[in-house]
């Protein structure tokens, strides 16, 4: 089964993808484009090349498990999916993914480009994005629990 990760931003969607037989997930091109129109079509795009059967959408749980004003609005977000993907959608907790992901590729990375603009942009390409959704699709490769 083929599957997208999507770590829902307001600028910036972090997409991954797994098969779901081999069991890895790994980042894809995340969805940056201006308009939310055009990111949403840049997902869509993922999902019929890749043959996605489906998607595991990050939920920003609070520290204490409780829902965050966010996770309404990812919520949000996945109703505007159903519209157009019929396949199972799933949450799952995204707790310190995104801080997961920074460090990871802080530590990939050399001490010169550990600098504040390579952090920039990092962040601006969505490359932080899609290595959190890569994460969290991981873990729920691995027998994580949807939301």
């Amino acid at each position: 089964m083929n599957i997208l990760g999507i770590d829902y931003g307001d600028k910036r969607i972090g997409l991954s993808y797994a098969d779901s037989q081999i069991g890895v997930a790994v980042p894809v091109q995340a969805a940056t484009e201006h308009s939310f129109e055009e990111r949403l079509g840049h997902i869509l795009s993922e999902i019929r090349q890749r043959g996605v059967e489906k998607l595991v959408v990050g939920y920003p749980l609070n520290m204490d498990g409780t829902i965050s004003r966010k996770a309404l609005d990812v919520d949000a977000f996945i109703e505007k999916l159903r519209l157009h993907f019929k396949g199972e959608i799933v949450r799952v907790d995204e707790r310190l993914s995104s801080y997961q992901a920074e460090s990871d590729i802080n530590s990939f990375n050399s001490r010169k480009t550990r600098t504040v603009a390579a952090r920039k942009k990092n962040r601006k390409t969505g490359q932080i994005d899609s290595r959190a959704s890569a994460i969290f699709l991981q873990e729920y490769l691995d027998g994580g629990e949807s939301i």
